[in-house]
């Protein structure tokens, strides 16, 4: 029984081995023409507003922002006291009860 099994699946194999063969260098060819006549074609995607190309087309206005306008110069200036410097940043104490 597993003789006739074997002798059975080998047969087809034999038979579907070369079909698969001629199938697969169909679909190889196809795809290569496909490929190659693909890159060939225009792209028909519509536009979602002005033509880019149009130099007449309206577009928002551009606005000037400095990326340095919150500088301030820290040179070195005289050293002071910690005492002094920490009490001008400190939160203001709140009122006990």
């Amino acid at each position: 029984m597993l003789a006739q099994l074997g002798a059975k699946l080998a047969a087809v194999c034999s038979v579907a081995g070369k079909l698969f063969d001629i199938r697969l260098g169909i679909l190889a060819a196809t795809t290569a023409a496909g490929m190659a006549l693909g890159g060939c074609m225009p792209r028909t995607v519509p536009l979602a507003g002005a033509d880019p190309a149009d130099p007449g087309a309206k577009v928002a206005g551009v606005g000037y922002r400095s990326t340095v306008a919150p500088y301030s110069s820290l040179r070195p200036v005289a050293p002071s006291a910690w005492r002094e410097q920490n009490d001008r940043v400190a939160p203001v104490p709140k009122s006990g009860r």
